[in-house]
């Protein structure tokens, strides 16, 4: 029998929480560090996920422009997380849902300040996924999250 060839994987703990008390990041050997985001999480706990969320204030009011739209989208899902006992540092997987690629590429400079005033400096697993149309018409993105809070 041979051994299987690929990359092995490593487990990175996030440089604030201990490997044993919440989310581990997955890094196979010899991929490069992603910028912004993990490849992969692991984590031990009660799961907590949020549906859709969009950029809208508690009169279902949408923030101007995509940027702001997302900052608000974030807020919220930050809300929904401290409702289910549950903080940034627990996300494990973030799914961006945007109309336009080349519009969230071009504000990745001010989406990177949004996240971290809101979520610090902790990445998820994160994909984004180009729709051609949200549930809400004026919607520019739609993110869900996914978190585990350690027992």
């Amino acid at each position: 029998m041979t051994a299987p060839k690929g990359p092995t994987l490593s487990v990175v703990p996030h440089p604030k929480t201990d490997v044993s008390s919440g989310p581990q990041v997955l890094q196979p050997s010899g991929w490069p560090m992603p910028k912004g985001y993990a490849n992969g999480m692991a984590a031990d706990g009660r799961i907590v996920v949020t549906g859709g969320v969009i950029g809208w204030d508690t009169e279902q009011r949408l923030a101007e422009g995509f940027v702001a739209q997302a900052r608000q989208t974030l807020s919220n899902i930050s809300e929904i997380l401290a409702a289910g006992g549950a903080r940034p540092e627990h996300l494990v997987r973030l799914t961006w849902y945007v109309l336009d690629i080349e519009e969230y590429l071009a504000s990745l400079k001010e989406l990177g300040r949004a996240y971290r005033d809101i979520f610090g400096a902790h990445y998820p697993a994160m994909a984004l996924v180009q729709v051609v149309r949200l549930v809400e018409k004026e919607a520019r993105v739609e993110i869900e999250a996914t978190a585990v809070v350690p027992r």
